[in-house]
């Protein structure tokens, strides 16, 4: 690979994206207030002025090119206009990528893929893995107003961190979502940071996308525009002042094998039923089942035995020798790929995952497996943590409209000290007490999104 595609293609790691909708150079200087360093532009904005503005304050440009029309032909007017590479968002021939990627590498340009969720290619080594298909999240409200209730209790939450919970198991290249806001609708900015933190908790990044009122509003630098969208760059300023968090893996006594044709790339399946109730899950594929990656565990479920080697059902069996659960689904269950554009499960579909998840849910119990939350009904959570539990980090997001408080966490092991991290606020110390089993803490208020980091 030449010099200056390989230092580009590393950098990928440190881009925080934004789609963006102007290629008026003044138009960059809103980025100041954010750590936003890498722009996707959209036909007809390809400009060789914005872009070489843009390049001279250290933000990188991508041309988004999609599968309709001629895609290698703009491809190329993005190359010519000088921008960074190409973002490939759909589903695209395999020869129309050929030969774009062809393009982009004999130019020495990036080139990032986000195709649907049943192409994504999660063991190949890509510089980063990413996906246009997501759930705008947030608490599900059904057409009537009315609260849609989870199986596991509590309000349904719209969330991608189930899916994300699999991706960012199988791969350690960096993780971009790019669902964009619902058509015709105006949102509040709470929703865009619950957006921000959904993707955040579990380490991957969403692709700032504004509403178009929103978009207009904010170019036309608008006061009300101008403090949501500080308030947005503050949320991504959290986490990316923080790319420590972002390496470390799930921290749970609680494994679950699963694959892409056993639901693993749709949400609204057992990783988000688990997240429901706040309890802590290792994801594992088959591939990277081995005598370390059980080592310790309480309880491991897997939803396709039968799929199993005989070397990996060994492996699994060593948990229940050890003292932990094996739970098993039924025979032959698993759910298809999604297909087109599917992403969440369909009627038949949660019905199947709802029989498995009342299974699991009778054997789980009341056990603690990392972490137990009390008084988070409308919230999700992440536990990651430091091999050996030296370090944890709680990851919290609230999908509500309004704060919550009072918030109790048990957790498995002893700390010392207990910090609470949180955007627009002062991080916080916090007394630490024990509990059954572990350490209790409690958070006294969570507006958006909140990290308790203990050691």
């Amino acid at each position: 690979m030449h010099l200056a595609l390989a230092l580009a293609v590393s950098a990928l790691a440190g881009w925080t994206p934004a789609r963006w909708a102007s290629a008026d150079p003044k138009t960059l200087e809103l980025l100041a207030e954010t750590p936003i360093n890498c722009l996707l532009l959209e036909q007809p904005e390809f400009s060789a002025e914005f872009t070489r503005q843009a390049a001279a304050r250290g933000v990188a440009t991508l041309g988004v090119i999609r599968p309709e029309g001629e895609p290698l032909k703009a491809a190329r007017q993005a190359i010519q206009a000088g921008l960074d590479g190409v973002l490939l968002e759909g589903a695209f021939a395999p020869a129309a990528l050929e030969s774009i990627r062809e393009a982009a590498a004999g130019a020495k340009r990036v080139m990032v893929e986000l195709p649907p969720r049943r192409l994504l290619r999660l063991e190949g080594g890509a510089a980063l893995i990413g996906t246009y298909q997501g759930l705008w999240p947030g608490i599900h409200v059904e057409e009537a107003g009315a609260v849609r209730a989870r199986p596991t209790g509590g309000p349904w939450i719209d969330t991608n961190s189930g899916f994300l919970r699999f991706v960012r198991a199988l791969t350690d290249a960096p993780v971009w979502i790019a669902n964009v806001p619902p058509a015709k609708t105006v949102l509040p900015v709470d929703r865009y940071l619950q957006a921000v933190a959904d993707a955040a908790m579990l380490g991957a990044r969403w692709v700032v996308a504004l509403d178009e009122d929103f978009n207009r509003r904010l170019l036309a630098r608008e006061a009300a525009a101008l403090k949501d969208w500080r308030r947005i760059g503050a949320h991504l300023r959290f986490f990316e002042e923080h790319p420590e968090w972002r390496v470390l893996k799930p921290y749970s006594l609680l494994a679950f094998v699963q694959e892409p044709d056993t639901g693993a790339l749709l949400s609204g399946g057992i990783l988000d039923m688990l997240g429901g109730r706040h309890i802590p899950v290792r994801p594992l594929s088959r591939p990277a089942l081995s005598a370390g990656s059980v080592k310790g565990l309480k309880m491991a479920v897997t939803v396709d035995p039968g799929a199993l080697t005989s070397e990996q059902k060994e492996i699994l069996r060593s948990v229940a020798r050890s003292g932990g659960t094996l739970l098993n689904g039924p025979p032959g269950w698993k759910l298809p790929l999604p297909k087109g554009d599917e992403i969440t499960l369909n009627k038949a579909e949660l019905a199947r995952v709802d029989e498995v998840w009342q299974g699991i849910n009778g054997v789980i119990g009341r056990g603690n497996f990392g972490a137990r939350l009390f008084n988070v009904s409308s919230m999700l959570s992440s536990l990651l943590g430091e091999a050996g539990g030296s370090l944890v980090v709680l990851h919290l997001v609230n999908y509500s409209n309004y704060p919550v408080e009072s918030i109790s966490v048990q957790l498995l092991g002893k700390f010392k000290r207990a910090r609470l991290y949180a955007p627009e606020r002062a991080v916080g110390e916090l007394e630490l007490y024990p509990v059954a089993e572990g350490t209790g803490v409690d958070i006294d208020r969570v507006v958006v999104c909140a990290t308790l980091v203990l050691n």
